[in-house]
């Protein structure tokens, strides 16, 4: 197993952008000083979507901007599009994350286009930034299941890593975006994924709807991921699967990384605490894990 896993804490992009409640410019910067200071390297920071649709990531240009000096984090951006790329690239991004959806239905209901489409759209997104040497990191949403389809065949799934791969992605995370994966379901996709991308540039990224997402972790972990998506708190109810408490929490992928004698450089009970930071500010009960 891995001696040490690198955490990509999603909470101020994937977490924020799913909750009903817009938190101020300065109380996301706020957020991720406090994960910074966690430990955490690598922060989702925004996304640079039409505020029209995503309200919660408007003002994605100062939240990059209040770190324009910190060179020793990461601070990916959603980018959806050649527009949006023109945005984080005014706004000094040094990288980018770019996103395929491994069911047909889904890609037309989400971004309306089929999953090849979507490949071509992202084409000049990625010329563009790569030729900038903005790093791009990929996302596959649906990974083991789809709120309309059903279960997804791993193909699938591998088949659309594969294109975001050959688009220039170093890294791209296996969502299972409506919680729905078990074990046994998430190594079967994971092996799917790397018989056609190296395993060193896979990640994964569950929500725990089922309760399960320690466990699929635990179960990739086994097989050489070293990635892990995670939300401080839990972040973020996912929009797709009714009543789900959204993604895992990244104060639980500690404790279990830390119980695994495992590495990650991240203080649990700093994160706990920018938890409690971010569910007063959206005013909920945080229901957090001892610290």
């Amino acid at each position: 197993m891995a001696e040490r896993v690198r955490i990509v804490e999603v909470g101020p992009r994937d977490g924020l952008q799913n909750e009903a409640t817009t938190v101020s410019i300065e109380t996301r910067i706020a957020f991720i000083e406090k994960l910074i200071a966690a430990g955490l390297t690598s922060i989702e920071a925004g996304s640079f979507v039409s505020p029209k649709w995503v309200p919660q990531m408007a003002g994605t240009s100062e939240v990059l901007n209040a770190f324009a000096g910190r060179t020793d984090i990461g601070l990916p951006v959603l980018v959806p599009n050649e527009k949006g790329l023109d945005a984080a690239i005014a706004a000094g991004a040094r990288e980018i994350a770019i996103f395929g959806a491994a069911s047909e239905t889904f890609s037309q209901k989400n971004i309306n286009c089929s999953i090849g489409e979507s490949s071509e759209r992202f084409r000049p997104v990625a010329e563009r930034a790569l030729a900038k040497g903005i790093k791009m990191r990929g996302y596959v949403s649906c990974a083991l299941g789809c709120p309309y389809e059903g279960k997804v065949a791993p193909s699938k799934v591998a088949e659309v890593c594969a294109s975001l791969f050959a688009l220039g992605c170093y890294e791209i995370s296996l969502g299972d975006t409506i919680g729905v994966g078990t074990p046994k379901a998430a190594v079967e996709v994971l092996r799917a994924a790397g018989a056609r991308v190296p395993l060193a540039n896979l990640a994964v990224h569950f929500h725990d709807t089922y309760g399960q997402a320690v466990a699929n972790i635990y179960a990739c972990l086994e097989e050489g991921v070293r990635v892990v998506d995670s939300s401080a708190g839990g972040l973020g109810g996912c929009p797709y699967a009714k009543g789900a408490s959204g993604n895992v929490a990244t104060e639980d992928v500690v404790y279990l990384l830390n119980g695994l004698g495992i590495e990650t450089g991240v203080n649990r009970s700093a994160v706990i605490e920018a938890a409690r930071f971010i569910y007063a500010a959206l005013g909920k009960d945080a229901r957090l894990r001892p610290a």
